[in-house]
């Protein structure tokens, strides 16, 4: 049975963001006002144009929705009820994720115990059908067999005995990744419930993996972020995320990421408690790191040296743990998302930074 109820389309009314002016925010924001959307788009600072200026510039794009800025602080109670006011729906990308020095209980409480602030704007508002949180494959990912392919069905607190004891409260503040991945499953289960309990809205979740692709804004550069990674790999360093400097990046398209977020507020399939992992389409997808680094070289055969892990004759020095397996699967079938390949989103990502002056060409060498 189709669910007509709580869709949303351009003409019940405007749409919030929250998180608008980060990276995946920002495309969330494009996306919806290229479906002729009037965008309600929360920044924490609306005076800083390295953070606003990117969403301005939408509005003399010739798209046909809009967009107006509202001040908002995932921190201070209240502050986004003006935003929700009269909203048919509600994206809420806005968390603390610790690019910033966050401490781990910072991250937990920026992505699990302020939301609650949240849902209450939420439910002032009278007006919001849909509600969608920006979650992640953290809420999903716990430790299994290497190969083994992770679905909606998962969660990380799942298979708790092989956390070997990290896996408990007392380890938030310990605990970056802990604290991440509990905060976000915590919330989805919060908002679940809370919407069911309400029955004037519905709340879904989107759980992005590896999310690279174009950047809007020379402040989506953010340090330790997978954009960031690659960007240090085009300028020939090694790569230090992943255990040993090597990982299997399981890629998904950030503006496939965004326009998933605005298909989940028009769904007529999913419904409350839905939610979608946003992950590679398939195998070609996923990429040992030294398979990007041979990527990047095919598609940017100019640059001498592209960084990455340690090779020996053109192979591995070390093999890689095969891990995390997980597939846009869902996502395609109910929200009926056709997703970009991985050649164009390597390509589109690396030319956004020669475009914003944050690779130097003479980098090639």
């Amino acid at each position: 049975m189709l669910n007509h109820k709580y869709a949303v389309s351009p003409a019940d009314g405007p749409v919030v963001v929250t998180g608008a002016s980060g990276y995946i925010g920002a495309w969330i924001v494009r996306d919806c006002v290229e479906q002729g959307y009037a965008v309600r788009a929360c920044v924490r600072d609306a005076s800083n144009p390295a953070k606003i200026d990117h969403l301005l510039k939408l509005n003399s794009a010739g798209l046909r929705g809009s967009v107006v800025l509202h001040e908002a602080d995932l921190f201070r109670p209240g502050s986004y009820d003006e935003a929700f006011a009269g909203a048919a729906a509600v994206i809420h990308s806005g968390a603390t994720v610790g690019f910033n020095r966050e401490t781990p209980q910072e991250v937990y409480d920026g992505c699990f115990k302020e939301n609650a602030h949240v849902i209450e704007s939420v439910r002032r508002s009278g007006s919001v059908k849909r509600f969608v949180f920006t979650s992640s494959f953290a809420a999903v990912g716990h430790p299994r067999d290497p190969g083994y392919v992770f679905t909606e069905k998962d969660w990380c607190g799942d298979n708790v005995e092989a956390y070997k004891g990290r896996w408990s409260e007392e380890q938030i503040p310990l605990d970056r990744d802990i604290a991440y991945a509990m905060a976000k499953a915590n919330t989805e289960k919060l908002v679940y419930a809370e919407a069911e309990a309400d029955g004037g809205f519905e709340a879904l979740a989107i759980l992005p993996l590896h999310v690279i692709g174009p950047l809007m804004s020379s402040n989506h550069d953010q340090s330790w972020s997978w954009q960031n990674h690659i960007k240090r790999m085009m300028q020939g360093k090694p790569y230090k995320g992943g255990r040993d400097g090597r990982m299997l990046w399981n890629c998904v398209d950030v503006r496939d990421v965004a326009r998933a977020h605005r298909l989940c507020i028009e769904t007529t399939v999913g419904s409350n408690g839905s939610r979608y992992i946003l992950a590679a389409s398939d195998r070609n997808g996923e990429l040992f790191t030294w398979q990007l680094q041979a990527l990047l070289s095919s598609i940017f055969p100019f640059v001498s040296q592209v960084g990455g892990e340690e090779m020996h004759n053109e192979k591995p020095v070390k093999a890689t743990y095969d891990a995390p397996r997980a597939y846009c699967l869902l996502a395609r079938q109910e929200l009926g998302i056709e997703t970009a390949d991985i050649e164009t989103t390597v390509r589109d990502m690396v030319d956004s930074y020669y475009q914003l002056g944050l690779i130097d060409p003479q980098d090639a060498g």
